[in-house]
């Protein structure tokens, strides 16, 4: 049966041990009209001006964790707002985003074209697409075309998901576990 389309990004699903990750986030900040938009499931990244950023695919940037949400108040009416994207360009001085960031997280990802087991255990980019600005969530997808084995490449594939309706490899849109490859706090380089 074909697998159910359904772009997500990276979704928390748990803990490399096996262990429930029990919604472990952390914050960080976001810069005042940084001009990109996050959604949730988004790649993000450390700058050097203490924020983070929007992980660009296919780049050997070292990843702080998945976006999973904001707060900010908001400079036109003054309210503090909550949303599971960052629309880009808020020009607030409080924006606090709320990140995955266990570097023994696990994570749910789409696969944008047919995965076999054979592609397990390599290590992988995710497609840079927008987001859906109706629900905040991601559409970026595992790149199945974009592989190797450098540890610069930002995923590895560790299993296929069991769920029966998102497990057929023969087809598109599988559902795959991968964890970070690329993460921040293993990589053991700092920022300058």
């Amino acid at each position: 049966m074909a697998n159910v389309s359904e772009k997500f990004g990276l979704r928390p699903y748990r803990k490399l041990d096996g262990t429930p990750l029990v919604g472990a986030q952390n914050r960080y900040t976001i810069k005042a009209n940084y001009g990109t938009a996050i959604f949730q499931g988004d790649l993000v990244i450390p700058t050097s001006t203490g924020n983070i950023e929007k992980h660009t695919a296919n780049t050997s940037d070292a990843v702080v964790g998945v976006f999973n949400g904001v707060f900010y108040t908001d400079p036109t009416t003054s309210k503090p707002t909550f949303k599971n994207f960052y629309p880009g360009s808020i020009n607030a001085s409080d924006i606090v985003a709320f990140v995955v960031d266990d570097p023994d997280a696990v994570f749910l990802a789409d696969a944008d074209a047919a995965f076999t087991r054979a592609d397990l255990y390599k290590n992988y980019s995710m497609t840079n697409t927008t987001g859906v600005t109706q629900t905040g969530i991601s559409k970026a997808q595992l790149d199945v075309s974009v592989s190797g084995t450098a540890g610069t490449f930002v995923i590895q594939a560790i299993d296929i998901s069991q769920d029966p309706d998102n497990s057929d490899t023969a087809n598109a849109n599988a559902n795959i576990l991968v964890r970070i490859n690329n993460h921040f706090y293993r990589s053991g380089t700092g920022l300058a």
